[in-house]
């Protein structure tokens, strides 16, 4: 049975699901920034996803890497899989600017993370509500 990591839960709201996936969002609001979370149990990385699965988990990747770009038009899309604090499969979707307060650097461990007012984070998920439509 699939079980959403603790850090990820504790780490993230919930703005949907995806054929395949979880849809969480970062809470930071420095940078738009998702992460993709199979619903496969005990899967580390992606080569342990059937072809089916990596194929979708491509493909859903793509579409919101590309979705991003579109609603907040950044000036590169980070894609990671690096699992090293969560050993659960994720993928983090990171919008960056240049001129953002890590560029060009890594996001991970500039600056602690800024939190999602309530009505700040309605209005994100809003935004983000027809393009996880598309995933579905």
């Amino acid at each position: 049975m699939f079980q959403l990591h603790e850090r990820l839960a504790a780490d993230t709201h919930k703005l949907g699901e995806s054929r395949l996936c979880e849809v969480l969002l970062m809470n930071d609001s420095t940078w738009p920034w998702v992460i993709l979370v199979p619903r496969v149990p005990g899967v580390r990385e992606i080569y342990e996803l059937d072809q089916q699965q990596q194929q979708r988990l491509l493909a859903e990747s793509s579409a919101l890497s590309e979705g991003m770009m579109a609603l907040f038009s950044g000036d590169k899309m980070n894609v990671a899989a690096l699992g090293n604090m969560v050993p659960q499969l994720h993928l983090h979707h990171i919008i960056r600017f240049e001129g953002d307060p890590a560029w060009p650097g890594p996001v991970w461990g500039t600056q602690p993370p800024v939190s999602y007012e309530a009505g700040q984070l309605a209005g994100v998920a809003a935004k983000f509500q027809a393009l996880l439509d598309s995933l579905a």
